[in-house]
């Protein structure tokens, strides 16, 4: 098979598609021939040699993908050969075949192409983890969301809303500003507003809820002090640093919660129950289309690179999704006037 590989840690000049070792599916694995994957700020950090391959994983780049199963491992019940899938993965989406844990598969939403399908996991099971069973999120509070036009931003802000909770978000354009809006957000332009102030004035004073921060050390006391009384700060990215200081007694004093909250490091069962979790609560939301994914553009994936560069860039509405050379991107995609409408 071929995959991006990465040359050696660097720029995205150092992506390149060449043959790699086609996988076997061990015990509960099955294997996926790969329409689609998504990009994720994740993938930069690895080729940028910032982040680790957990032990086990694969090396090749690409957290979430969506294809068709081709090859059953043993012990796999309920899967069959010919079944579309996308799935959340350890590794290996960059290819045009990868293993993947039975729990970690989530069948294609109804009316969704592979495109719109490989979009999805990332960004739900991040949001679902975070957001409910960390965050504890229920009606009528209010979130405040950094990156309200990022991947997981736009996937966020719609599900805030179909929970009956009220989003803020924060984005660095009037077009995305514009879009989190459509999206139901009170939206703030941080080049141009302070979201403390934004989010105090949403709340009469009281402050968010929650956090869903991607951002990290440069925002960690300004959202703090967004944060009501019992708030939780919720840590997603480290986008613009990872070190810096707090004043603990602030946490005491106001009964507030830090907590970090991410994927890939997690066990096998782990990411069973929060996939098995996003099955049953998010995916009628998709089903019934009140929830959609939001694409920015379609590459094809021996051009990673290009895609690399798009999200570095930061002008991007939502996901950017590659698809593998045995796709046909006009056809797997269907173009929609409203595609970026949630």
């Amino acid at each position: 098979m071929k995959a991006i590989t990465v040359c050696q840690a660097g720029g995205p000049e150092q992506l390149a598609w060449a043959e790699a070792t086609a996988p076997r599916p061990a015990p509960g694995e099955v294997v996926v021939q790969v329409a689609a994957a998504a990009v994720n700020h994740a993938d930069l950090r690895q080729r940028r040699g910032l982040y680790p391959v957990p032990p086990g994983a694969s090396p090749i780049l690409g957290l979430e993908c969506a294809g068709a199963v081709v090859e059953v491992g043993p012990d796999v019940q309920g899967v069959a050969v010919g079944d579309r899938v996308c799935a959340l993965l350890d590794g290996g989406g960059y290819a045009e075949l990868v293993a993947i844990p039975q729990g970690q598969l989530l069948p294609i939403p109804d009316g969704l192409d592979f495109t719109e399908a490989a979009s999805l996991p990332e960004a739900a099971c991040t949001v679902w983890l975070n957001l409910v069973m960390l965050g504890g999120l229920t009606a009528g509070q209010t979130v405040l969301v950094h990156g309200g036009t990022s991947g997981i931003g736009t996937f966020a802000l719609q599900v805030i809303r179909e929970l009956g909770a009220r989003a803020v978000a924060t984005a660095g354009s009037a077009r995305k500003t514009d879009w989190c809006r459509t999206a139901g957000a009170i939206a703030v332009d941080y080049h141009r507003e302070d979201f403390v102030t934004a989010v105090r004035d949403a709340t009469e004073g009281r402050g968010a809820d929650l956090v869903l921060d991607c951002v990290g050390a440069p925002y960690l006391a300004r959202n703090l002090d967004a944060l009501a009384d019992g708030g939780r700060l919720l840590v997603i990215g480290l986008l613009g640093g990872r070190s810096t200081e707090i004043d603990l007694n602030t946490l005491l004093r106001r009964n507030l919660t830090l907590t970090a909250g991410t994927l890939r490091a997690r066990s096998a069962a782990e990411k069973a129950r929060i996939v098995g979790q996003v099955r049953e609560h998010l995916w009628p939301l998709i089903d019934t289309g009140r929830v959609r994914p939001v694409i920015d553009r379609i590459l094809p994936l021996p051009e990673a690179a290009e895609a690399h560069r798009a999200l570095e860039g930061g002008g991007h509405i939502g996901k950017i999704v590659l698809t593998t050379p045995r796709s046909d991107p006009l056809s797997l995609h269907r173009a929609r006037k409203d595609s970026r409408l949630p």
